[in-house]
């Protein structure tokens, strides 16, 4: 018989739905640099911790920002 131990961590809570006065904008680098992987991919919902509506606002942001050059889109490595 094999025994699974399942780990119940703490639900993760939404920052931006916990603090109302952190906005999600294109045009802020340091804050979206948090929600994406050293080789410059989006991090999941599940690892972020956010909902689905600011979920789909930082992808947006981050896809808006890349646009423009102030995010890379992928490593900067060389």
């Amino acid at each position: 018989m094999v025994n699974k131990k399942r780990r119940f961590g703490r639900r993760k809570v939404c920052r931006f739905c916990a603090d109302t006065t952190i906005k999600i904008d294109y045009k802020d680098p340091r804050t979206l640099r948090y929600f994406t992987t050293e080789r410059g991919k989006i991090i999941p919902r599940r690892i972020s911790g956010c909902c689905a509506k600011h979920q789909r606002e930082l992808t947006l942001a981050i896809k808006r920002s890349r646009h423009i050059a102030l995010l890379p889109f992928g490593s900067s490595y060389m």
